[in-house]
């Protein structure tokens, strides 16, 4: 077992890495939460999968527990699946003693956070990640957050869940595509702060059977990056900018070629590497490291490119991005490899970062 401790002066938790620890899932619940009631919320390949099983355990452990599921797929992490969620805790009586538990990928824990922070003005939860996105990222750190028609988790909430709970076993049941965005988020905590997961990123043959093989340790290593910054600066004003590394270009992508259509991963591996073509182009960033990032993004499979490429669309999504302040918009370098920056632009000039 691994653990992590996010230690935040209001909301302490520990992150804990431990292969085969779904099935004691109730047990580890147990420690931090008195018996209640508890809702699961999962989407329905999720579900289908582990539902039953962490189910039987919370009630093994003495907790009253239902499951809530959802189609999957990004495209159903909005407001409407929202309403249903909530609907279905009224009906089965939760109140603000009760908890919630996210057991799925980034899109389930990124709902079943904003459900449990605004249900009656929010009620404690957990997060049971099963992707290597939500792994390594989104299930760390308390951002919540749903997708409007305009941008990508428009709407959303800072709220830390009582506790992460990460079994690397659940990757074998992913899909081979959903099992290598994950390394887009892996390539990218190299990159602005952990020179070690980089060079063992660059040890590795980029194959399936490597991930997994490596699973604990890079999951291991991108925790302790994401927990180093939200500790540092937890409602995103300043070093945790740094994990939007590819974010802003990437967040565009997705919001414009259809959610769902191009992956969280793969959207912010192909982000990562406009932003840096550009930003060398500038004299921000070495010569050389956006060949590095190209050859390590794709040595795992992930996308370097995108098309239809349009720039004025792109640009339009954009200006709704959340790091957008007045006219200017904080972007994300890598100056050297294992280092993050925060370059200020106009928002204007974010269109160069956008030509091809």
């Amino acid at each position: 077992m691994m653990k992590v401790r996010v230690d935040l002066p209001h909301n302490p938790y520990d992150i804990i890495v431990e292969r085969g620890s779904l099935a004691k899932s109730g047990q580890w619940a147990a420690q931090l939460w008195k018996p209640q009631k508890v809702v699961i919320i999962t989407d329905n390949h999720v579900g289908s999968l582990y539902a039953e099983k962490v189910k039987l355990s919370f009630e093994d452990a003495g907790f009253e527990v239902a499951v809530f599921d959802f189609l999957e797929g990004e495209a159903q992490k909005n407001l409407t699946t929202v309403n249903k969620a909530y609907d279905f805790l009224f009906k089965n009586g939760m109140t603000r003693s009760d908890g919630i538990v996210a057991l799925g990928g980034g899109v389930v824990g990124d709902l079943a956070g904003f459900v449990a922070s605004t249900y009656m003005r929010g009620i404690h939860f957990l997060q049971i990640p099963t992707s290597l996105t939500a792994q390594v990222d989104s299930s760390i750190g308390g951002k919540t957050g749903v997708n409007t028609p305009n941008a990508k988790n428009s709407v959303g909430t800072f709220t830390q869940p009582d506790g992460v709970l990460i079994d690397p076993n659940t990757l074998n049941t992913l899909g081979k595509r959903e099992l290598i965005e994950g390394m887009g988020e892996v390539v990218k905590y190299g990159l602005i702060d952990d020179l070690e997961l980089w060079e063992e990123l660059q040890s590795m043959d980029g194959s399936i059977e490597g991930i997994l093989e490596h699973a604990e340790s890079i999951i291991y290593h991108s925790c302790q990056v994401k927990r180093k910054v939200v500790v540092e600066d937890e409602l995103d004003n300043g070093t945790r900018l740094y994990l939007n590394f590819g974010h802003t270009i990437g967040h565009a992508i997705e919001t414009t070629a259809g959610y769902g259509k191009v992956m969280h991963g793969e959207a912010v591996a192909i982000g990562m590497v406009q932003i840096s073509r550009v930003a060398e182009k500038k004299g921000l960033m070495p010569v050389g490291i956006t060949d590095e990032i190209t050859q390590m993004c794709a040595k795992f499979g992930l996308p370097t490119d995108y098309e239809p490429w349009d720039r004025e669309k792109l640009y339009q999504a954009l200006t709704h991005d959340k790091k957008a302040r007045g006219k200017s918009i904080k972007t994300v370098i890598v100056p050297e490899l294992g280092q993050a920056a925060i370059n200020q632009i106009p928002l204007e000039e974010m269109r160069e970062y956008l030509e091809k």
